[in-house]
Order: C-alpha cells, then sequence, then structure tokens
C-alpha cells in the first residue's frame, strides 16, 4: 500500500492537470463544472537542531550528527526508515562524489561526512566508488566519473560572495575560481550547470553547528562571531537551503548587533541563482521550511 501522506512531486502535479484535461475532453466533468488545479508543491527544507550536538571542548557528537540526518531526510522524502528514505536519492549502480569544505576554521564536520557516507554504503554502494573531497575533485577519479553528488558545508560569511553556502560549494569544479569573483560572485549558479555537476546533486547539506555570522576581508574568521546554533539544513535545492540560512543568519546579526548589518559584499548571487540560472528557488513563499528538534533561539 502507497504512503498515504507521500508528498505531491512536481510530475504527480504535472500528471494531474493532464488527467483534467482529457478528463474534459471525453466529457467525464460535467458541462460549466469548474475544477481548480493545485497550486504547484513548494520546495521543502528541514531544519534539525539538537541541544546536544556539540558537547565538552566543542566535540561533535557522532551518534547525534547521525540521527539528525537520518530524521531530516526521512523528513524531507516522507519515510520512515533512513535506508529506504536513502534509496530515492542512490542507487546500487551509482558512483558517489561527496563535496565537503575544507577550510580549516570551519570545515565539514567529519562526523557528518561519515554519516553521510554510511547511509550510502548501506544503499548498497561499494566504498570504492564513493570518495569524500573538496579541492581535489578535479583529479578525482571518483568525481571525474560520478553519477550521483551529496553536497555538505557550513555555512559562514565570505568577503567575496557575502556568504559560503550550498552554492558557492561547486566553486571548485572550475580550475580558475576567480573567473566567478566578478560582481560579488553573482553568477555562482552557473556552477551547476556545468556539465561535471548538473543533475547530480542527490541531497545538500547546509551546516549550522557553529555558523561565522560576521567577518571583514577574505579569509577572516574570528570565533567571537561564532555560536552553537546546533543545526543542519538538508534539502535537494541548493538555492533554497542558502536562502532559509541567510534568513537564519541576518536575524542572529541583528540579534547580536541590535541593528540591521548587510552583508559586504551582498550574498545577491543566491537570487541570481534562481533568476538568472534557474538552479533552484530564493522565494520564501514557495518554500516549505520544516523545523524538527530543538526550537529554543531557531531565530526563523
Amino acid at each position: 500500500m502507497k504512503d498515504q501522506n507521500k508528498t505531491i512531486t512536481r510530475r504527480d502535479f504535472l500528471r494531474g492537470a493532464t488527467c483534467a484535461t482529457l478528463a474534459f475532453a471525453v466529457g467525464l466533468y460535467p458541462e460549466g463544472e469548474q475544477v481548480v488545479d493545485l497550486p504547484p508543491p513548494k520546495t521543502r527544507v528541514v531544519l534539525i537542531r539538537d541541544p546536544e550536538v556539540i558537547g565538552a571542548k566543542g566535540r561533535i557528537n557522532a551518534e547525534l550528527i547521525q540521527r539528525m540526518l537520518d530524521k531530516a531526510v526521512t523528513s524531507l522524502l516522507d519515510k520512515k526508515d533512513p535506508v529506504e528514505a536513502w534509496k530515492l536519492l542512490v542507487g546500487p549502480k551509482d558512483v558517489v562524489g561527496i563535496k565537503s569544505n575544507v577550510w580549516s576554521p570551519l570545515p565539514t564536520p567529519k562526523e557528518l561526512e561519515q554519516a553521510i557516507k554510511k547511509r550510502v554504503m548501506d544503499v548498497g554502494i561499494p566504498e570504492k566508488k564513493i570518495d569524500i573531497d573538496d579541492r581535489g575533485v578535479l583529479h578525482n577519479r571518483i568525481f571525474l566519473n560520478a553519477t550521483a553528488l551529496i553536497n555538505a558545508r557550513p555555512l559562514r560569511t565570505h568577503g567575496w560572495s557575502g556568504v559560503g553556502g550550498c552554492i558557492k560549494n561547486y566553486i571548485m569544479f572550475v580550475s580558475r575560481p576567480p573567473q566567478y569573483h566578478g560582481n560579488s560572485c553573482a553568477d555562482l549558479g552557473a556552477l551547476w550547470n556545468l556539465p561535471l555537476v548538473k543533475g547530480k546533486t542527490r541531497l545538500n547539506v547546509l551546516v549550522l553547528l557553529k555558523p561565522l555570522f560576521y567577518g571583514v576581508g577574505y579569509h577572516h574568521f574570528d570565533s567571537t562571531y561564532t555560536w552553537e546554533y546546533k543545526g543542519l539544513l538538508v534539502g535537494t535545492d541548493p538555492v533554497a537551503l542558502d536562502t532559509v540560512g541567510l534568513r537564519i543568519f541576518q536575524a542572529k546579526r541583528l540579534d547580536y548587533f541590535g541593528e540591521e548589518r548587510p552583508l559586504k559584499p551582498p550574498a545577491h548571487h543566491i537570487v541570481f541563482a534562481d533568476t538568472k540560472h534557474k538552479v533552484g528557488t530564493s522565494d520564501m513563499r514557495k518554500i516549505e521550511l520544516v523545523k524538527l528538534g530543538w526550537q529554543e533561539g531557531i531565530l526563523i
């Protein structure tokens, strides 16, 4: 029996619209009766937080990270079992590259990388067909032959693009990253249409465990401007994740400084990734934000 709570996909919506048209054509609806089309489904983004995920001396609880990831992915895909949910993302024949971020002050946590790798292997993909990389992806056999990508990185301020998030994390798929620095990195969305990555990303994880919400300069890091938000944002749309992440950032900056502090430079690449490069949605009205777990200080 199919899950009665299954999310309506875009394909379902289009199929429904087509069936309605055919029904009119063959006279299944009485003449003059109006049929109202359902609105297109919103892009789902899952925010999950746990107050215990960061322990003493800043150590990340690997068991809780796995649990948070599992709960987020099952909620995202309307499945009860994590492995069954991951089977909707990747299959045994896939070659999977897990794109992380190695920026030393705030890297993708190893615990999260391993949690993702575990679920990819649980689906039946052998370890030899999986790799985790960042700056070496253009020389990595797995990434060059990947049929599926998982994108995971922390959210932080960035001196060239305003913020570094899911969209910007694919900058290493080009040999000359500076060519994307013009106009405050306005065209980062174009990265997602490169042949090496287009259509391959199955899941994005924007890490909000201890984000950097303020910085000055290209590689500035000051732990004063980090805070233990203890969350993960999970979804299939990198633009939607960055949009939600930016909202949380803005709320934190307002709370900390007591006034609006616009990002310098502006993070307009997020909107352009939607409106110009068509790789996701940046309109909060079109995003369904599911909030799980710890709610204190959620800021959104």
